[in-house]
């Protein structure tokens, strides 16, 4: 047949034929090829009718075969080969004994990662093998997304592709050594043909690998050391690897970053599933359905099969079970799908410390903690708890911070955590645990409010439960009391309930300075509502007296709730006339004035803050003064919003007075602030007279004061102002200063964002014309 052209049928039989001519059973020339038995009777019965030439050239000198019928053989194999991909499209695959799973044909979303994976595949040259890992959380589909992959791109792998599982979540994961074994015999290496070691190993599959266009599927990895050895080094060859852990030992690979389904993504994966039809018909529902199971895969997946074993019952029942937290997980299981079970599997392979980091931090408030929170909670030290956060997010049972040192749970692992938490802590630990860290966390946040408190002894101790690790200054104290107020107002909360009431007006107290700085947050209703409780738990009416003030403060300024404010203000005047404190009855006056005023109260409100100057000039402490000039700012205003801007301007112009001559005892940085606010409203009182020009100075002096001290809900209003008068004006700066002032008042939930919205509008109608 030399010179001919074989036909692809007779390559077995003429392998045959040269292996009973050199009188070779299949074992013999199995050994001495290193090809298996099984590869090689698939070959003589026709089944494989092309292998690649190296397996070839391997045949022929095992049957000591000359130049001219190594050629012949080599001829024969050639037309049974897949032919090489070419531009009209991919080649026909080879089937290998090491299948890809069944792919899923309800598979849905991920169209960027399986973009990303083909562009990967169609880079793929003989000198870059392409290695793309698949790692993140319990339930993201990490497996179901690498086999789809895997299923789409395998045309583009003529020369086969290969599925192995590594067990990395099992007890005994698949050594290198013997995921070699098996990929080696995938490739017809036979087993007395294995080398002995993982290296040699190693080094042979290389060899195999190099050339050919392999698709290669290393599922459930369990670290860098098992992947390593599995890895070709040279060839056209794409690796898909798998794992719960993050493999950042890997170099040169590509990273697959699989998120959350988005909220319509999880219900078209419900819909593929159930049915278009049953979705339709309870569209809510199945929104409500999609956001408890977290927008994770695995869940949405469970809640599905659920309902489509259970085809008469509605999506609307299952929301309603899942909807209770403590019956969540029991309802995310479907058969032998579980999200229970997804989750034990890598809780199970955590050392002591972090399986104990990783429950406790469930009991941390809010939607993220810090190192510092978990540390407290697991009984840890601050590195260790470092390094166990750390060991958590490459396991993928941790979220962390883009750029803060900052973690996070999923929804439905938090539920788990706190279930080992019950399951092996106990309810007695676990009081124990957060009773620890309220006492902690209330000791830091107070001292760490105590930086803003402007009567506070610099030269006393901080009272920190950790002096060393303190916030060094004002900028680093708030900064913390931003990051963890989840944290410390959990504490408080905890701390009142408990009945540690002492603690709770302490730490209230050392905050009513620093919530001036964050007026916009609702939580000082909280925090004051609770602590003037405390003080009337511990028979104290002065400190109740205080705190009801700062209570209607936080009703007046925080939340807008005028009604609620004058009630408090009220029963603050009480307690402070019965404790016969006369600067808190002067405040108690002014608030319920504010209040009264709010509500469209003008008349009533006029004569408490005349009595609330008189009762507060006859004072000669500096807590007066200051009070003073908070009332005198509000009676101005008053003034100026009944028609009387003349009167109001004579008002505002003697707070300025007093801000300029300074009050003793109190820095020039703290009345640099009243008299910004003075200024603000000698600069609306000028606009209500038409001074428009003389307006627009002292609005932005204001201004520049208030961001100076970061004080976004007074820097908003400022900018209003100032925005309105250069409307006034004309001034090419008005559009842009309202709409900033609109924007930032929206966020800030401030019922003002209607009158920049309406000072915008104005701009319109004058621009055209109307």
């Amino acid at each position: 047949m030399r010179g001919g052209t074989p036909s692809t049928e007779d390559f077995g039989q003429r392998l045959r034929s040269l292996r009973v001519r050199a009188g070779l059973s299949q074992e013999a020339l199995s050994h001495g090829a290193g090809v298996s038995v099984r590869a090689l009777a698939d070959m003589e019965r026709g089944r494989t009718r092309g292998p690649q030439r190296r397996t070839v050239e391997a045949l022929a000198r095992a049957l000591g075969l000359d130049g001219d019928e190594a050629s012949d053989l080599e001829a024969a194999a050639a037309p049974g080969r897949p032919r090489p991909r070419t531009a009209e499209g991919p080649a026909v695959p080879v089937a290998l004994p090491l299948p890809l799973p069944r792919d899923i044909q309800d598979f849905t979303a991920r169209d960027a990662a399986l973009a990303r994976l083909l562009d990967l595949a169609r880079d793929a040259g003989a000198n870059r093998p392409v290695v793309s890992v698949v790692a993140g959380q319990p339930g993201l589909g990490k497996t179901a997304f690498a086999v789809h992959a895997a299923h789409r791109l395998a045309p583009y792998f003529p020369d086969g592709q290969l599925a192995l599982d590594l067990h990395g979540m099992d007890a005994e994961p698949t050594t290198p050594r013997d995921a070699l074994a098996r990929l080696l015999g995938a490739m017809g290496v036979a087993d007395a043909a294995l080398p002995a070691g993982t290296d040699d190993r190693a080094s042979l599959w290389r060899s195999l690998a190099a050339g050919r266009r392999l698709l290669l599927l290393l599922d459930n990895a369990t670290d860098e050391t098992q992947v390593g050895p599995l890895l070709p080094g040279t060839g056209p060859s794409l690796t898909i690897v798998t794992s719960r852990q993050a493999l950042a030992g890997l170099t040169s690979v590509h990273r697959c970053e699989l998120a959350l389904l988005r909220r319509e993504e999880a219900v078209e994966l419900l819909t593929r599933i159930v049915g278009a039809e049953r979705v339709r018909a309870e569209p809510q529902a199945a929104r409500d359905l999609a956001d408890l199971c977290g927008h994770l895969p695995l869940a949405v997946r469970i809640a599905g099969q659920r309902l489509l074993s259970r085809p008469h019952e509605r999506l609307g029942k299952l929301v309603a079970r899942l909807a209770a937290e403590g019956r969540r997980l029991d309802g995310l299981q479907a058969g032998s799908l579980r999200i229970r079970a997804a989750f034990a599997l890598s809780y199970r392979q955590l050392s002591t410390e972090s399986a104990t980091f990783l429950r406790r931090a469930a009991l941390a408030a809010g939607a993220d903690f810090s190192p510092e929170t978990g540390a407290l909670l697991a009984g840890l030290s601050y590195d260790e708890a470092v390094a166990c956060a750390e060991e958590l997010t490459d396991a993928g049972l941790l979220q962390s911070d883009p750029a803060a040192e900052r973690y996070r749970f999923h929804d439905l692992l938090r539920l788990y955590a706190a279930e080992q938490v019950e399951a092996e802590d106990g309810p007695a630990v676990r009081d124990a645990v957060l009773d620890r860290t309220a006492r902690w966390m209330l000791g830091r946040a107070t001292a760490a409010a105590l930086h803003f408190d402007v009567d506070h002894d610099r030269t006393a101790p901080s009272g920190d439960p950790d002096p060393d690790g303190a916030p060094a200054g004002r900028q680093d104290a708030r900064a913390w009391l931003e990051a963890e107020r989840a944290q410390w107002l959990a504490a408080l909360r905890r701390a009142h309930d408990t009945g540690r009431h002492r603690q709770v007006v302490d730490t209230a107290e050392a905050m009513h300075w620093f919530s001036d700085l964050n007026q916009h947050w609702e939580q000082w209703v909280e925090v004051f509502r609770r602590s003037a409780d405390s003080a009337r738990a511990l028979g104290s009416r002065r400190e109740e007296a205080a705190h009801l003030n700062y209570l209607a403060w936080a009703h007046n300024l925080c939340v807008h709730d005028p009604r609620a404010a004058l009630v408090s203000a009220d029963a603050a005047l009480v307690a402070a006339r019965d404790s016969e404190d006369g600067l808190q009855e002067g405040w108690a006056l002014g608030y319920g004035a504010g209040a009264l005023q709010r509500l469209g109260r003008t008349e009533e409100a006029r004569p408490r803050l005349h009595e609330a100057a008189r009762c507060l000039a006859s004072q000669d402490s500096p807590q007066a003064r200051l009070a003073e000039l908070t009332i005198l700012n509000t009676l101005g205003t008053l003034l100026r919003q009944i028609g009387r801007p003349a009167e109001a301007l004579d008002i505002h112009r003697r707070s300025e007075r007093i801000c300029r001559a300074g009050v003793p005892g109190r820095t020039d940085e703290l009345i640099a602030l009243y008299h910004a606010v003075a200024r603000q409203q000698i600069g609306n009182d000028l606009a209500a007279l038409e001074r428009w020009h003389e307006a627009e100075p002292p609005l932005r002096k204001a201004l520049a004061s208030f961001e100076a001290a970061q004080m976004p809900a007074w820097a908003e209003q400022a900018r209003l102002d100032l925005g309105q008068v250069l409307g006034a004006l004309g001034h090419p700066e008005a559009r842009r200063t309202l709409t900033a002032a609109h924007d930032a008042l929206a966020v800030l939930r401030s019922p003002r964002q209607d009158e920049a919205a309406t000072a915008l509008a104005a701009l319109d109608q004058a621009a055209t014309g109307g």
